[in-house]
């Protein structure tokens, strides 16, 4: 009879619904899928959850095209419609609108996962704002980045928590290598302010008098210096002594590529 669809044959399946991952993304994915060509059962869900079923966290996808345009993560693709999934270019500039990412941060201000949090202290000694919370709860770190952070993690399962919208999956285990990538992906070289937060607590240092701070202080360091910084924060005293120095040869060490160029001595 006209006008009626025939039904579909018994036993039959969900659609399939074609992806092509690109770039880096291909590393990402589930091993059953590292050919970066991807055909998956598809019964209605969001872009979104598709392709983190193939192992790709959003925070990871710099755009996705469907059917020659550009959509956002709450796209449901039609029957045939061939999706294209992209990575970020960087540097990322996360201060910028995108498709994907409507409502941008105010600046480069990270919150960092247990797992990386030597990278994290390494962050704050550049200047960075680099939260490293006591509270280890994957939703405690979710929420946290969604009130404005980049949540920076080795836990690919926390970046794929809805509430995230700017994060890393760090690649490299060495923290060496995981601050020159973060620093490179964000185009931070040049930005930073190093020995300007505390390594502690990740205020911002004030310069004290050293009268103010006498009492505290060793016998040689009383005799040979005379700058010092105080955390308003947790009370921490720091001065240019055999530790500053090991700090500036590792900064130099970090960043002694192209592109990088860190004055280890900031005023402020």
């Amino acid at each position: 009879m006209a006008g009626v669809a025939s039904p579909a044959p018994a036993g039959a399946g969900p659609p399939l619904l074609s992806l092509r991952f690109a770039g880096e993304l291909r590393q990402l994915l589930t091993t059953a899928h590292q050919a970066g060509a991807v055909r998956v059962p598809y019964r209605g869900a969001s872009i979104k959850d598709v392709i983190e079923a193939c192992g790709v966290p959003h925070p990871e996808v710099g755009a996705i095209v469907a059917a020659g345009r550009e959509v956002d993560f709450g796209h449901r693709p039609a029957a045939g419609e061939m999706i294209e999934v992209l990575p970020i270019i960087p540097p990322l500039d996360v201060t910028k609108p995108s498709q994907l990412r409507p409502e941008p941060l105010a600046g480069p201000y990270f919150v960092v996962d247990i797992n990386v949090a030597k990278l994290g202290r390494w962050l704050r000694m550049l200047g960075f704002d680099a939260l490293i919370p006591a509270n280890h709860d994957d939703a405690f770190l979710a929420a946290t980045a969604a009130a404005g952070r980049i949540l920076l993690t080795r836990d690919r399962r926390l970046l794929k928590r809805r509430q995230v919208v700017f994060g890393r999956l760090v690649r490299h285990g060495d923290p060496t290598a995981q601050l020159r990538e973060v620093i490179s992906f964000y185009g931070l070289g040049g930005q930073e302010r190093p020995f300007t937060r505390c390594l502690r607590c990740n205020a911002k240092l004030e310069p004290v008098a050293k009268e103010e701070i006498l009492p505290r202080l060793e016998p040689l360091t009383r005799k040979y210096y005379s700058r010092f910084k105080h955390c308003p924060s947790c009370d921490q005293v720091y001065w240019a002594g055999s530790h500053r120095q090991k700090m500036e040869g590792l900064i130099t060490a970090v960043l002694a590529s192209p592109g990088f160029a860190v004055d280890t001595h900031p005023d402020n």
